[in-house]
């Protein structure tokens, strides 16, 4: 597994422990997964033997999705193979990146191959245990103790994670790492994780460097890896993901760093071979194989791109993961490739699964306008930009009142039926707003590059990104000058106004930051946090693993435990 075990006596062997966690069992509520119905049942009354009642089953994932957003499970057990494709890991990896499921949750997965141990050993997001069938009732409960125990340990950790008190979680796993040494190397990675997420490179890279002198891990050398990119050694990061690759090539989170870094240094070619490579190892990854189609797409090798996004609608059915931007992204690539035809069959198929979803209309209606434009229709191409841009106008309006998140890939495509139809002062309007509120998404403005490009607007595009870009930089000076000045409240006025003109990550961030401070200072003001926390809930939607919204939401956590406010964990 992923820790290493200390020598000498197991606080489990306390006979006295043991019973307290035997009875703490009895209390969980449990969700079986198994597309077997038989084996759920089986599986059901050995948990009744145990004194465990909570027990809940789904026989498929989409079962499990809803399941799971209707209830808090304390512990999830788990065939490995599933009925879509998917295995158990890769639901684990789906429940964790999407925050399902706490961290807290007891994952374990139940298998017949015995070769599983050697998976799970690499795995980036690794189950809490597993089970080799067959097995008994007896080491069901032993495994499940255990893995209580464990978390019972970690809890405070997890607590804090789940809080947004980064800081605190990080003393959480100082006191883990000098209190309970078997479970020291959990401890050092949360601390690695959590000191690179508040942007304190240094600190992580001398944690990681302290776990190998001990131990050689994947996780440890791919936490490594991260510090040294994020202080800019790119090549000592590229050369140390690719140990990685080599000695462990079932880690497969190493190749999405690696390409990545194949990104940064300008090699696309050699990015998309690399994330091509973990999607052949991984082929129900649906987010694995967007990357490819993406990196694909901006390579112009459109027929890898078409591959790919076909790939994340046939085998993102019935999950959480599944998009519109998925079905537009294949549209879109198609019409590039000339098959006019193959493009309406995927449109046809998004609008029958998102009947009523007024997003997959404006998908619809863009998609064929640019269809109707590379046949010739000029007309009618610009009929449906018409009704695109008005529908586009109608959920930008209703994503404001109810706080929904609108497809920026989307709004690209639509200025790019723009611009093909002749619209270019919508088609200008729209690319500056949505550089503006994206110009953190490197993925993104390389789709608005993109599309400047095919449409003969290359140095119009460039001339726009650069204003846009010194647009930002002056509107954020001026809050940030007035907060240093000492001027707060002047700087929390100049970035709401920033914020409303330009929601972008980076302005959400910083007034919300300043509000914070402000009330650090001034105290509490209901209507005022109300404003900052709405702040940061939506520069964490656009980015959840910003060092900057971390840094916000460590700030907003301080300032409501200083004057005893509780804080969600949303």
């Amino acid at each position: 597994m992923t820790t290493s075990q200390a020598k000498g006596p197991s606080p489990l062997d306390n006979d006295e422990m043991l019973l307290v966690l035997q009875q703490s069992l009895t209390k969980k509520r449990v969700l079986i997964v198994d597309r077997h119905s038989p084996a759920r049942d089986s599986l059901r009354l050995m948990l009744g033997a145990l004194g465990v009642t909570l027990v809940h089953g789904a026989g498929n994932s989409a079962e499990v999705i809803r399941q799971v957003k209707a209830n808090r499970f304390d512990i999830v057990l788990s065939d490995f193979v599933l009925d879509d494709g998917r295995d158990g890991q890769q639901l684990l990896e789906e429940l964790r990146h999407a925050h399902l499921i706490p961290l807290s949750t007891v994952y374990m997965i139940i298998t017949s191959e015995r070769g599983y141990t050697n998976v799970v050993s690499l795995a980036e997001l690794a189950p809490d245990d597993y089970l080799i069938k067959p097995f008994t009732a007896d080491q069901l409960q032993a495994r499940l103790i255990r893995a209580i125990y464990k978390k019972h340990v970690l809890r405070k950790i997890y607590e804090q994670i789940e809080r947004g008190a980064l800081q605190e979680a990080i003393v959480a796993c100082d006191r883990v790492i000098q209190q309970q040494p078997q479970f020291v190397y959990d401890a050092l990675r949360f601390k690695g994780d959590l000191l690179h997420t508040l942007g304190r490179t240094h600190e992580a890279e001398e944690v990681f460097r302290r776990v190998l002198e001990g131990r050689v891990v994947p996780w440890a050398k791919m936490g490594l890896a991260t510090a040294l990119r994020d202080r800019g050694a790119l090549v000592e990061a590229e050369q140390l993901a690719e140990q990685v690759t080599a000695e462990a090539p079932d880690y497969l989170s190493a190749y999405d760093f690696l390409a990545s870094v194949h990104e940064a240094q300008g090699k696309l070619e050699a990015a998309q071979q690399t994330l091509q490579r973990a999607a052949d190892a991984s082929l129900h990854n649906t987010v694995r194989q967007r990357l490819v189609g993406d990196v694909a797409a901006r390579n112009k090798d459109l027929l890898a791109a078409e591959k790919a996004y076909g790939k994340v609608i046939e085998r993102s059915k019935g999950s959480s993961l599944r998009t519109v931007d998925d079905f537009a992204n294949l549209s879109r690539v198609l019409v590039d490739r000339g098959d006019v035809a193959a493009s309406r069959k995927i449109v046809a198929e998004m609008k029958r699964e998102w009947r009523g979803d007024k997003q997959a209309e404006l998908a619809a209606l863009v998609t064929e306008s640019l269809c109707l434009n590379s046949e010739g229709a000029a007309e009618k191409a610009q009929h449906l930009v018409d009704q695109a841009l008005s529908l586009q106008k109608t959920i930008s309006e209703e994503a404001a009142e109810k706080g929904k998140h609108v497809s920026q890939r989307l709004a690209v495509d639509l200025a790019h039926a723009c611009y093909a139809t002749g619209k270019e002062g919508e088609a200008t309007k729209i690319m500056r707003q949505v550089a503006a509120e994206n110009h953190e998404d490197k993925n993104l403005i390389e789709h608005i590059t993109g599309v400047f490009a095919k449409t003969g607007q290359h140095d119009a595009g460039k001339a726009l990104l650069d204003q846009v870009g010194k647009e930002i930089v002056e509107l954020n000076n001026k809050g940030v000058l007035a907060a240093r000045s000492g001027d707060l409240e002047g700087a929390v006025q100049l970035l709401i106004q920033a914020v409303e003109q330009v929601p972008n990550l980076q302005f959400l961030v910083n007034a919300a930051k300043a509000i914070f401070a402000l009330m650090d200072k001034k105290g509490w003001d209901e209507p005022l946090a109300a404003r900052a926390l709405d702040y940061l809930q939506r520069a964490q939607r656009k980015d959840r693993k910003s060092a900057k919204v971390a840094s916000a939401r460590e700030l907003y956590v301080t300032v409501a435990k200083k004057y005893g406010i509780a804080t969600d964990n949303t």
